[in-house]
């Protein structure tokens, strides 16, 4: 079936980026399989993660499929917009729906993208890994695809304004070689593997991150552990 949303919908992301003169540095896109089935496995710092995990997709010519909460598609602007492009709506006190509709299209060859986080992270580290994305692949048989995203949190991340004016914001995205998810390993090892990984291109994306804060008041988006001002796990566990 032709796709007649998704591709315009790119095309209009793009050209919003351009304007937003945003400086994207994509490495690891040769990893994004050509055809068939894998489930893409990214960190989660700011609302608008999923349209750049997509365009990591875009040099092997692939449309991901993204697991959202459900809640996105009741929105009168983006539910069409979701359901149109095929996204899967999660339902998180309901998931075995979300999980199927998931696993049969891995089978059928689609590329999942999955935020094993849940939510987005605060602290601008990784939390706890749900094993929900290495079941997947492994009952689909097909391969886990790690990816780290950084900077996105300064476009538009939870709890501070939306920043899409020309500022020349850098944008790494990661993506690193597939991560089998074979039988013989509990789900629970794969996900601790698929985490390490994705640790290791955040870092890797965080050492080469061309900007640095502009002064004492532009340190909010940098780990606590990197000298920033973003609050550490402990103390939002202490909030919370």
């Amino acid at each position: 079936m032709a796709e007649l949303v998704y591709p315009p919908v790119i095309g209009a992301v793009r050209t919003l980026f351009k304007a937003a003169d945003l400086r994207i540095d994509v490495q690891g896109a040769e990893h994004v399989p050509p055809r068939g089935g894998a489930v893409l496995v990214s960190n989660h710092i700011g609302y608008l993660d999923f349209l750049f995990c997509g365009l990591a997709a875009r040099p092997s010519k692939r449309l991901v499929r993204f697991m959202a909460k459900e809640s996105v598609f009741r929105h009168k602007v983006s539910g069409p917009l979701m359901r149109a492009m095929k996204h899967i709506p999660v339902d998180r006190s309901a998931g075995t729906g979300a999980y199927n509709h998931a696993l049969n299209a891995l089978r059928s060859g689609e590329i999942i993208g999955v935020f094993p986080e849940a939510t987005i992270s605060p602290s601008f580290t990784l939390k706890t890994f749900k094993s929900g994305a290495a079941r997947l692949a492994q009952e689909a048989g097909v391969p886990l695809l790690p990816m780290a995203l950084w900077g996105t949190q300064r476009l538009w991340t939870k709890g501070r304004k939306r920043d899409l004016g020309r500022n020349h914001i850098p944008v790494a995205v990661r993506v690193g070689a597939p991560v089998p998810a074979g039988p013989e390993e509990s789900p629970e090892k794969i996900t601790e593997r698929l985490r390490t990984r994705v640790q290791e291109l955040l870092e890797s994306a965080q050492r080469t991150y061309p900007m640095r804060p502009k002064g004492p008041d532009d340190t909010w988006w940098i780990p606590a552990h990197l000298g920033g001002t973003a609050p550490t796990p402990e103390e939002l566990v202490t909030r919370a």
